[in-house]
């Protein structure tokens, strides 16, 4: 049996780990933005099929290479933190025991019950701040750091939370699949445009 200790010692490590796959990310993105902005789709060659000589073609390959890689080690590692969570939930219910009631526990978690989604992701950007946090397209938004159906008035809202929150995490809670999934994007500067790098779009009731 895992003890709280423990389960939460492995959340830190998973932390530690999202941090570094996401700080290489970044510093790989950093490479290719000095090679002429040439991001992950630039050409490497020129109007005439020769290899660009503006550009350190090795150094760009590598980048891209690299980042593909860890793109795919911060999906895995995201997916561990998320089952963790559930791992460190249940064992909270579990030794509160018969503090709870089941009846009173089965509404929070009924579908019915489920919070409405109020906007949906249409474009994720490869290497931008929603891609690293774990955005995907298709993700319906339930609550966007302090906005939520509630409250939502207009798109606005959300591009003001992010201005104010560049170089700091927002929790984004959304429905995939029509399951429920908590991520953190830490909005700000990248090679692409806006400090976010994803389209989002209101759902109309």
């Amino acid at each position: 049996m895992i003890t709280s200790k423990m389960a939460s010692e492995h959340m830190k490590v998973l932390i530690q780990k999202k941090d570094a796959i996401e700080s290489e990310i970044k510093e790989m993105s950093d490479v290719l933005e000095s090679q002429k902005g040439v991001g992950m789709k630039g050409p490497l060659v020129d109007a005439e099929g020769y290899p660009r000589a503006d550009i350190d073609i090795f150094s760009v390959r590598h980048a891209r290479h690299r980042i593909a890689c860890l793109q795919t080690d911060h999906t895995n590692v995201m997916k561990e933190i998320e089952e963790e969570l559930h791992r460190i939930h249940l064992q909270v219910r579990q030794q509160r025991g018969h503090e709870e009631m089941p009846m009173e526990v089965s509404p929070a978690v009924s579908p019915s019950n489920q919070a409405q989604p109020f906007a949906r992701i249409d474009r994720v950007d490869a290497t931008s701040p929603a891609a690293v946090g774990g955005l995907e397209v298709g993700d319906e938004i339930v609550q966007f750091g302090s906005v939520s159906a509630e409250n939502f008035r207009n798109l606005q809202q959300i591009g003001e939370v992010v201005q104010h929150s560049v170089g700091r995490p927002i929790r984004i809670q959304v429905l995939r699949n029509n399951q429920p999934l908590a991520v953190s994007i830490t909005p700000g500067p990248w090679s692409g445009r806006g400090n976010l790098g994803c389209n989002i779009i209101a759902i109309k009731r």
